[in-house]
C-alpha cells in the first residue's frame, strides 16, 4: 500500500478571516470553520490553498 493510500482524506477549510487550512474529513470541524468545498489527499489540498489563497493577510487587515 502506498503511502498516499494510507493518508486520510482532508478537506480544505476556511474561517471568517478568510484564512485557509486543511482539515480530515472523518473529524468535526474546529469552531469557526467552514468547509470550502474541496477534498482530496493532504498535497492535494495543500495545492488548492496555494492556488486560492493568495493574500495571506486576514480579511479585517485587507479592508
Amino acid at each position: 500500500m502506498s503511502e498516499t493510500a494510507m493518508d486520510p482524506v482532508h478537506q480544505v477549510v476556511v474561517n471568517d478571516e478568510e484564512q485557509y487550512s486543511l482539515w480530515p474529513v472523518d473529524r468535526p470541524l474546529p469552531a469557526g470553520w467552514r468547509a470550502e468545498g474541496s477534498t482530496g489527499t493532504r498535497q492535494e489540498c495543500l495545492d488548492r490553498i496555494e492556488a486560492i489563497w493568495t493574500d495571506l493577510r486576514p480579511l479585517s487587515a485587507r479592508a
